[in-house]
């Protein structure tokens, strides 16, 4: 039996359960897996006979944790998917104003940003606390992660969609 042990804010514990349980009944059905959930703490231990399968739904579970819906989580059920985890304080510090002003960057106005490196990589983006979560192919994913890491970086936003535009190009035409 494999067991790992993950904690996740207890604001999003309601949503990994879903509505009369539902979203752990289907996370525990699709991973082959065993969820016991302590609501009170956020605390989520996963128990299975299969590792792989025990580990990957710790990625599922972060990915909840982290403020993605749970039908797009579950994407990571998939082999080819990936949920890449950016701390912000690593680019900004501690220092609150910071913070709110980076994630407004990765954001945009009315999530303009955020919408379009969606659009341009095919990946998920959540902002969530002080982190910025990334769930797509592991190719996408590789690209949206450098598209943020960019905005965190302080790069004007018209040059990382043009980044990543070219990068898409190359990646299409097998460079």
């Amino acid at each position: 039996m494999f067991s790992y042990q993950i904690k996740i804010p207890k604001n999003r514990v309601a949503v990994l359960i879903g509505k009369k349980g539902l979203v752990k009944r289907n996370i525990q059905k699709l991973t082959n897996t065993k969820l016991i959930i302590d609501s009170r703490e956020g605390d989520v231990t996963i128990e299975s006979e299969d590792s792989f399968a025990a580990f990957n739904t710790q990625n599922i579970i972060k990915a909840i944790g982290r403020g993605f819906n749970p039908s797009i989580a579950l994407l990571l059920v998939n082999e080819d998917y990936n949920l890449e985890i950016l701390d912000i304080t690593e680019y900004t510090g501690k220092s609150d104003r910071n913070i709110k002003r980076i994630k407004a960057r990765i954001i945009g106005t009315k999530g303009k940003a955020w919408k379009m490196i969606e659009r341009l990589t095919g990946c998920y983006l959540s902002v969530f606390g002080k982190t910025v979560s990334i769930i797509g192919p592991v190719d996408n994913v590789i690209l949206a992660r450098q598209a943020v890491e960019d905005l965190l970086k302080g790069a004007p936003h018209a040059n990382v969609y043009k980044y990543v535009q070219d990068k898409k190009r190359l990646m299409r035409q097998g460079v």
